[in-house]
């Protein structure tokens, strides 16, 4: 069987998305859980887009050590350099450098020939081999490109030194027909493709990332390069899940292996969504709620007598659990331990201690928690920066009633340490309780999106709500949970508010001391 690398671009690519706001600790949990997930390559970021990125990428590629880190570069000199400053220290140093190839790019965008095209593309993979020992090459929108001018640039930039070619539908305008031919074709009239691997990097846009490539695969692909849930820029990325998933199900159709952990699956899910604030769609295969719920009674029935007969997934596959209630409020803290190791969480003893207070709090309100209450409780504290300066939550107050105007009182500790307090109205109880913040707040602040989940079900299920919203200018998104909605509201708000004053060497030392 052929074996195929999974490239993952969700710290990159994925973080595209519009209005995902990713701190360097929630960075390096995300990375860790994809080592865990077993991906081969893993692309930490854009080096050059800014100083938050670089440091990211550099914390990612000193602390994982079983996977390929690699970053994004332009086809610039200053973009190479200050990528390999970002990833000399990781055990396997590779770059993803750049340039578009279709016509309508380099007419209207880069304003340059295609002979230029050519000599920049070379010249930049020659100066990236210098250091980097593997270095991808990407012919950006290379799907409304011309066939033979891809095998004339090619040809040229594997003799430079380029060990990967990544062929991308950029702007997802292909079908996987033509997607997979232009893989045939340049297999075909490369003479030297012999000497490296060739990539697949899909857009969503028609709806066919996940198709389009599996066709790339069939027609010689050995990299296929997606994110986690198909996030991403516009409609997003082929789901990497869904194409693992594909290849252990339809073993006749594809036979291809990789190093991914299926059981992984669902908490790098979870993980990536709880993070980004992107909610995981009821009806998205593989990790969607409803990917294993029956409601037709006919299906019901078939599942009951053999579950082949409605489900090709198992919940089992892919890592959930049907017996996901675990901790009671007579659990211990050896038991507590044990549970959140089993779930992949590694905690400082400080941490630790926080995170078994937090669950023996929320045993006194619920009878009985769940797995996913304890990873809504742990992926907080994981990524809590202690020694930032913030503003604190010290106590609120709302009056709400059909004959009322709806009004809270806030008390607040500032990052100075003061403590304010003071009471707005709004339109209903959540508004109010936003106002009263915002009062209390003396950066500038733009409130523009808020979404309410429920984690897990029933009456005392834990509400999470996650915000975005600017500060100062400066856009940021923030996460909250708790058994109470407004007390949910406020967290998120806080949690937003605070990451402009988040420090990423703090969360360096902060990270290598968990590690």
């Amino acid at each position: 069987m052929v074996h195929v690398n999974i490239f993952d671009t969700t710290l990159r690519d994925g973080e595209q998305s519009p209005g995902v706001n990713l701190n360097q600790l929630e960075k390096l949990e995300i990375a860790r859980q994809l080592e865990r997930f077993g991906v081969d390559i893993m692309e930490a970021g854009f080096p050059a887009s800014s100083q938050g990125d670089f440091e990211a990428v550099r914390a990612i590629a000193r602390s994982i050590k079983n996977s390929s880190v690699t970053g994004l570069a332009r086809a610039t000199k200053s973009d190479i350099d200050i990528a390999w400053d970002a990833l000399k220290d990781a055990a396997e140093p590779r770059l993803h450098v750049f340039l578009a190839t279709s016509p309508i790019h380099m007419k209207y965008k880069l304003f340059k020939t295609p002979e230029e095209v050519i000599q920049t593309s070379v010249d930049m993979v020659a100066y990236a081999k210098q250091r980097f020992p593997h270095i991808e090459w990407s012919a950006e929108d290379a799907s409304r490109s011309d066939l033979d001018f891809l095998v004339k640039i090619i040809t040229k930039v594997i003799d430079a030194g380029a060990t990967v070619i990544n062929l991308p539908d950029t702007v997802g305008y292909a079908t996987p027909a033509e997607y997979g031919y232009m893989f045939r074709y340049i297999r075909e009239n490369v003479p030297n493709i012999h000497k490296v691997s060739l990539s697949c990097h899909c857009h969503d846009d028609l709806g066919m990332a996940v198709a389009n490539s599996l066709a790339a695969i069939e027609n010689g692909v050995t990299q296929v390069e997606g994110t986690i849930n198909g996030i991403g820029e516009r409609a997003g990325n082929a789901s990497l899940e869904e194409i693992a998933v594909a290849f252990n199900i339809r073993k006749d159709k594809y036979p291809f292996t990789t190093n991914l952990v299926l059981k992984e699956i669902k908490r790098t899910s979870d993980l990536v969504s709880r993070f980004t604030g992107m909610m995981v769609p009821g009806n998205k295969a593989v990790v969607g709620k409803n990917a294993f719920a029956h409601e037709s009674g006919i299906h019901q029935d078939g599942v009951l007598k053999n579950a082949l007969t409605y489900e090709i997934i198992t919940p089992e596959m892919v890592g959930i659990q049907s017996n996901d209630l675990v901790l009671g409020k007579h659990s211990g803290r050896h038991a507590f331990k044990d549970k959140i190791e089993n779930m992949g969480f590694t905690l400082s003893a400080e941490k630790l201690l926080e995170a078994f207070t937090a669950f023996k709090q929320l045993t006194d309100r619920k009878k009985e928690v769940t797995d996913e209450d304890l990873f809504t409780i742990l992926t907080d504290i994981q990524t809590a920066v202690a020694d930032v300066k913030k503003y604190e939550l010290v106590a609120f107050q709302v009056h709400y009633g059909s004959a009322n105007l709806p009004t809270a009182t806030v008390a607040l500790n500032t990052p100075e340490g003061v403590r304010v307090e003071t009471a707005r109205t709004g339109s209903g109880s959540v508004e109010a309780l936003m106002n009263t913040l915002e009062a209390l707040i003396k950066e500038e602040i733009h409130l523009t999106d808020f979404k309410l989940n429920s984690v897990g079900q029933g009456r005392d299920a834990l509400a999470e709500v996650h915000v975005k919203m600017t500060v100062d200018g400066l856009q940021v998104s923030g996460r909250g949970s708790a058994q109470d909605v407004l007390e949910a509201s406020a967290k998120s708000f806080l949690n937003a508010v605070n990451r402009v004053f988040y420090n990423p060497k703090a969360a360096i030392s902060a990270a290598s001391a968990q590690a």
